[in-house]
């Protein structure tokens, strides 16, 4: 007989679960965890994923719950001290009660968070920026870049919808001294998560062009510290150091001033500061330029008035020297021209004596040429009669014993002596035309034609 199996319901497991869970998490905790994702209903209530992260590799991660009147009080309390509502991807030290529910499984009921260590993880952030910073060197070098007397052109990092930019460009295009700026909006995110690869990406377009312009200007509407919290992100303050071009900031109202700021050219508290910075350093360059000009035109007048003076009496004495200088030049210009006129003559007597000397050498020699010349045109036509008989004659002996040759290699001459010549189909018997037996054959001989019938052919082989 077998016994009977002992089993549970699921519904005995879960709620025999709940009961630990509810004996032994009585009381509540603090907990440090990142708010990976906020989960918020059109109830009020949240329900957050919470994690924890080591070398940005999630090794924990549990679901939490933060009930509608919680969340509005805790909101209340950020937006006091932090500025700012809750949001994602931000460490947070939560208090909590662990809670277990039969359908939902295990989580965090979230019943209060600190605002102050948002605060604190924030200044801890922007400390080991600034001591790497410090470590390489970095904190003023863009600070050392040269800066222009009129920095006319403008890179803009801003947003499309920013109120900063738009107080920041207002100020610019309406001073009344209508001084003229070429300004280029690079769009990017502010603030948020995707704040410092959207700003790094722009720097990244404007070094490709830096030639066309000037300095590079980040502006922004105020906000709280955890909006500003990018601005404390090694990489954004490492490219704003290193960048070719002077960086500088206008986002917005903190007291704590944001190690951007600190690497930053120059950094001002509101984009409104900012433009009054460039107007004024065209207004350095005005005002000086107009005191210069109210002072120029008085002393230049009296310069040309002068110096005016001091050119017609230089003019005097350069007309007197000229003349007495011209006279000079002119009694040397007659002698030099009495002396060349006196050497020209000497030196065409000498070359027409020395042209006469050679032209009585050349007509001597050309005579004698012509002598000798004659001489031997007659020798050699001697020469040519006598050799052109001899070769007449050698011509004709050659001929007549080629003709004799001729005439004793003709046929006619071998058929006389008593041989035949046989032909067949009009050629030649040999072994290249061979007639066979039977064929029709013709002999040539001295006195006739003979046509006859090959009846056998013997070859010389066979005798």
């Amino acid at each position: 007989m077998s016994l009977e199996r002992q089993y549970f319901s699921l519904q005995q497991v879960v709620q025999s679960i709940r009961k630990t869970i509810d004996e032994r998490y009585q009381r509540t905790y603090w907990v440090k965890a990142e708010m990976h994702k906020l989960n918020l209903y059109p109830s009020g209530h949240a329900f957050p994923e919470l994690v924890e992260k080591v070398d940005d590799k999630i090794v924990a991660q549990i679901n939490g719950t933060i009930w509608n009147h919680n969340l509005q009080r805790i909101n209340t309390q950020f937006l006091s001290v932090v500025r700012e509502p809750l949001k994602e991807g931000t460490l947070l030290l939560l208090h909590v009660k662990i809670v277990y529910h039969e359908l939902y499984g295990i989580s965090l009921q979230i019943l209060d968070i600190d605002p102050q260590f948002s605060l604190g993880a924030l200044q801890k952030e922007r400390d080991e920026t600034l001591k790497r910073l410090h470590s390489e060197q970095l904190i003023n070098a863009n600070q050392q870049l040269p800066f222009p007397i009129l920095p006319k052109r403008i890179a803009l990092i801003s947003a499309h919808t920013s109120k900063g930019m738009s107080d920041f460009m207002q100020v610019l295009t309406s001073n009344t001294w209508d001084y003229s700026f070429f300004t280029h909006l690079f769009s990017a995110y502010l603030q948020g998560d995707g704040a410092v690869p959207s700003i790094l990406a722009q720097f990244d377009a404007i070094e490709k062009v830096k030639h066309h312009f000037d300095a590079v200007v980040i502006v922004r509407g105020g906000g709280g510290e955890v909006g500003l919290s990018c601005y404390n992100n090694y990489e954004l303050c490492k490219r704003i150091a290193t960048f070719p071009l002077p960086v500088l900031t206008g986002i917005g109202h903190s007291t704590n001033m944001t190690v951007a700021e600190l690497v930053a050219f120059r950094n001002a508290i509101t984009p409104t500061e900012l433009a009054d910075f460039f107007i004024q350093c065209f207004h350095d360059a005005s005002v000086p330029l107009q005191h210069a000009e109210r002072l120029l035109i008085p002393y230049s007048k009296g310069l040309l008035e002068k110096t005016n003076v001091h050119f017609q009496s230089e003019v005097k004495h350069f007309k007197n020297a000229a003349l007495i200088y011209l006279g000079a030049k002119h009694q040397e210009v007659i002698v030099t021209r009495q002396s060349v006129k006196q050497i020209a003559s000497q030196l065409i007597t000498t070359e027409q004596h020395r042209i006469g000397m050679h032209v009585a050498v050349h007509s001597r020699l050309s005579k004698q040429l012509l002598r000798e010349h004659r001489e031997k045109l007659i020798s050699q036509s001697a020469q040519l009669v006598s050799s052109k008989r001899t070769f007449v004659e050698l011509q004709h002996n050659f001929i007549n014993q080629f003709s004799t040759t001729v005439r004793l290699l003709n046929p006619r001459n071998v058929l006389q002596r008593g041989y035949a010549i046989a032909t067949y189909n009009g050629k030649t018997v040999d072994q290249h035309n061979a007639p066979e037996p039977g064929s029709q054959i013709c002999i040539e001989t001295y006195d006739a034609l003979l046509e006859t019938t090959l009846t056998k052919i013997t070859s010389h082989e066979e005798n």
